[in-house]
């Protein structure tokens, strides 16, 4: 034992997790050998923003991910775990330009494109290794030296390879469409970029003449300032309240211009006026009403939401302030007819949380359609399966109603879209190399200034990172990869997208299962957020209390899908459970002298050890299946559970005795079966606690050079020993029964009591469990027979699933002290109860004190009458 390094005193993670990091790091246990013929299990990271710092969220994520990689890793998968980062095109170059707005006084535009993408480069290449670096210090036991970026030159290629062959399968087109566009980040979004909620606005009813009649229509809109670009107004042509308008024109307020009456039937019959302003440039439905009767198409806003050209006189205000304006000049001017409160949902920008304004623009799209039905017969055929499975739902709902992706964005920072127009034939050509010259007419080009879709290069992210487009080694063995962990927020931005993208392009789908959490709250259910001053860093908490804590907090009562709660009581709960196994293995190391851990035969263990081995066992079954089914909370719990309750706080103290034997037989087999289970309780946690159990595991014998590349237990049925097993739990249950009662009787540890136990289970009593009865139950003797003729007023009774138990009362008290102290304990109780009364009788107290302090002294009242019932009733038995 003396090659095996001593535990220090007192816990301290800081003393070791960054040292242990390194080694793990340093002999490449991380790193996988791609000729390995073991089953491969392999991950990639859901790809964290370059410019992040770890956050809650993150680390959730990704602890979760390396309880599975480790896990996986020790049960000797050939086991790959892709990090990498993503370049966030928009929080990117947000950033970017914020900083340059406040330290140089510039804008992009300023410095231009190409400058200004070296700037941001500059950034991500300063701050781009931060998140990295954190991820490291939380114990992701990621591959680095296969370490990716979104932007990096691989992955770029892999974008360029897809977005072509994609165009030339007619999946990519250009065309003018109704997008959702962010007014403040001055770019398209796709329909998952676009968060909804329910605000409070209003109808307002306007009238809109008859050309050549006294009469009008009069149509409700919550948007009046898209009425500068109406093209038309539809009624239902089955509507007998309105047909009859069909045809007639209309003169548009203040705009003075002309509009017709159309038929279309997506106007709802009996819905609001039964006449609905139709502009398509501006709403998605109208978009579609404008291409089938080849409507106008008038756009009346700027790219920043300001009024253009179209909007005459409240051309330049911004589209609220034209809002106001244009609704009280049509007061003024009697077309405005009155105006309704309404909420409504309202669309934002999932970055900025700017309202999101429906508009037409010439963009790209992928063309959704013939990409969703393979996606969709995957997840319900079960080839991909999502854990919880009610995310299927979720999943297969967006999937059957999803619109064509608008994927490219007006950005400078991503992947540039490799479409090239020709400066004099106008030709367009999309290509995977740049080119310089149009192929057509010889003559120069110039890129498209858009980029794409930062989701574009993320959907590519599990065959990108393998090396595709080449067939690299990687991709061979470790795509498909195994399960995809991430956040149920995400679905549709990313899992939804990979899984179209892997069928397209490789042939297959991405991974077999998405394990989808929940989101960290605060300990009042509420979501963290900086207007709330409520988020929890989890750097912090590493520096405080160390990696494994909150690792421990975070892995604690999770299960799939579920948000969860992240409190002060979980961080206590985590440093409480790593002290605990730190002294308990401190005892461990203190009391081995033995070279390596082995068992001993069947016939030298005794019946404790038999009960910890058989309990072991079972643990290893449960937290396996547990693991196997994403049931992280559950085998953590378990793992818990035996530690502390089984394995420290009895069966090391039913060791004790043994381990104080020194040279004897049964003290090298206390000393075995201890180290064996130890060690093995050390494994079954490692990937929670990854470092506090690399620290114990050195320091007792081992034959791993770490624990992390150690074997997983295992399942034995030579470990079953179900009989033995449930005598020892016979015996600790009669046990924890005795203590309990002992110690609401207030008996001292130090006063001895003779034991008497009827049961029809005597060899479970046997002549060595009187041993653990004399040191933990402070028995005198016991006596064990299958009934007993005692006087009940005599002795306490006691009475387990298994045996009554009797302890003579002579031997518990001192009746004389006793029957004095009770007597005492109930002059005092009614000296309290007087009081009470007095008090509750006073009717100014009642009517003018708290009703919750009212209560409170009734409760007092309540509690202190119980007490008074058991005093009496003590003494009464007493002076028999």
């Amino acid at each position: 034992m003396n090659s095996y390094h001593e535990l220090p005193k007192v816990y301290s993670p800081s003393e070791f997790e960054d040292r242990i990091y390194k080694n793990w790091s340093d002999k490449g246990y991380f790193t996988p050998d791609v000729n390995n013929s073991a089953p491969h299990f392999s991950v990639v990271i859901p790809p964290p923003n370059v410019t992040g710092q770890l956050h809650m969220g993150h680390a959730l994520d990704e602890t979760l991910q390396d309880i599975l990689v480790r896990y996986k890793r020790m049960q000797g998968f050939n086991t790959l775990w892709v990090p990498g980062t993503d370049h966030a095109g928009i929080a990117t170059q947000i950033k970017v330009e914020e900083q340059l707005r406040v330290n140089e006084g510039l804008t992009r535009y300023d410095l231009g494109r190409e400058k200004f993408l070296e700037r941001v480069w500059d950034w991500k290449n300063q701050y781009g290794n931060r998140i990295i670096s954190q991820l490291k210090k939380l114990g992701a036991s990621c591959d680095w030296s296969r370490e990716r970026f979104t932007m990096d030159e691989g992955c770029s290629k892999a974008v360029r390879e897809v977005f072509v062959n994609l165009y030339d399968k007619g999946l990519i087109y250009r065309g003018n469409r109704i997008i959702n566009w962010c007014p403040h980040c001055v770019t398209a979004l796709s329909d998952a970029e676009v968060e909804y909620s329910e605000q409070e606005g209003f109808f307002w009813h306007i009238r809109y003449p008859i050309k050549g009649e006294d009469g009008y229509v009069e149509i409700a809109t919550t948007r009046p300032e898209t009425m500068f670009g109406d093209t038309a107004v539809a009624v239902n042509p089955e509507d007998e309240a309105t047909k009859h308008l069909i045809g007639k024109t209309l003169i548009l307020p203040i705009v003075n211009r002309e509009i017709p009456v159309i038929a279309d039937d997506y106007v709802e019959i009996g819905f609001g006026t039964g006449c609905v302003k139709i502009t398509p440039a501006h709403d998605p439905n109208d978009f579609l009403v404008g291409q089938r009767h080849n409507l106008e198409q008038i756009k009346v806003m700027n790219d920043d939401a300001t009024m253009n050209a179209y909007a005459g006189k409240y051309e330049g205000m911004d589209r609220y302030e034209c809002r106001k304006a244009l609704v009280a000049d049509l007061d003024a001017m009697g077309y405005l007819i009155k105006t309704v409160p309404h909420a409504h949902n309202v669309g934002s920008c999932y970055r900025c949380k700017t309202t999101v304004e429906p508009i037409t623009s010439n963009q790209w799209f992928v063309k959704m359609e013939p990409l969703a039905k393979p996606a969709l017969d995957v997840v319900r055929d079960g080839t991909v399966k999502f854990e919880p499975e009610r995310f299927s739902k979720t999943y297969i709902n967006w999937m059957e109603n999803v619109h064509d992706w608008c994927i490219s964005r007006q950005l400078w920072w991503g992947h540039r879209i490799p479409a090239f127009y020709c400066d004099s034939c106008g030709e367009m050509t999309v290509s995977k190399e740049d080119i310089t010259t149009c192929p057509k007419c010889g003559k120069p080009v110039h890129q498209e200034n858009d980029v794409l879709d930062t989701w574009f290069s993320s959907a590519l992210w599990p065959f990108s990172t393998l090396g595709w487009p080449e067939q690299t080694e990687e991709l061979k063995k470790y795509y498909p990869t195994s399960v995809l962990v991430t956040g149920y927020d995400i679905i549709f931005f990313w899992v939804a997208r990979m899984i179209f993208s892997g069928l397209e392009h490789m042939g297959k789908a991405p991974f077999s299962t998405v394990f989808i959490h929940g989101l960290v709250r605060d300990a009042q259910g509420r979501k963290m957020s900086k207007s709330l001053g409520n988020g929890i860093d989890p750097l912090e908490i590493i520096d405080k209390y160390g990696a494994d804590a909150l690792r421990y907090a975070l892995a604690t009562g999770n299960s799939p899908g579920n948000d969860m709660r992240f409190s002060d009581e979980k961080i206590e709960a985590a440093r409480n459970f790593a002290n605990k196994l730190w002294n308990a293995s401190r005892f461990v190391r203190m009391n081995l002298t033995i070279d390596e851990v082995t068992l001993p035969n069947e016939a030298e263990l005794s019946q404790e050890d038999k009960w910890i081995l058989n309990e072991f066992n079972t643990l290893v079954a449960n937290v396996t299946s547990a693991l196997d089914k994403f049931e992280v909370g559950v085998a953590l719990a378990s793992i818990y559970d035996f530690t502390w309750d089984v394995f420290c706080d009895w069966y090391i103290e039913l060791s004790k005795s043994r381990l104080s034997e020194k040279d004897t037989a049964q003290n090298t087999v206390a000393q075995k079966v201890i180290a064996y289970v130890l060690t093995g309780t050390l494994k079954l946690l490692h990937p929670f606690m990854p470092f506090i159990t690399e620290e114990i595991y050195q320091s007792l014998p081992h034959d791993d050079e770490s624990i992390m590349i150690s074997a997983y237990p295992k399942y034995d049925p030579a470990l079953c020993f179900e009989s033995d097993a449930e005598s020892m739990a016979r015996v600790i249950a009669a046990i924890k029964a005795i203590r309990t009662r002992r110690n609401e009787m207030n008996v001292v540890p130090s006063r001895k009591a003779k034991v008497y136990i009827a049961t029809k289970y005597t060899d479970s009593f046997n002549e060595r469990s009187a041993i653990f009865f004399a040191r933990l139950a402070s028995a005198s003797e016991v006596e064990v027979a299958e009934s007993f003729e005692i006087e009940a007023d005599g002795a306490v009774q006691i009475i387990t699933d298994s045996a009554t138990i009797f302890l003579p009362l002579s031997d518990l008290v001192d009746t004389e002290k006793e029957i004095a102290r009770l007597e005492g304990e109930h002059k005092k109780l009614l000296g309290e109860i007087e009081r009470i009364e007095k008090k509750l009788s006073n009717e100014g107290f009642v009517a003018k004190a708290p009703a919750a302090v009212v209560d409170a002294e009734r409760a007092k009242l309540e509690k202190y009458r119980e007490n008074l019932d058991g005093v009496l009733s003590a003494l009464q038995k007493l002076k028999k």
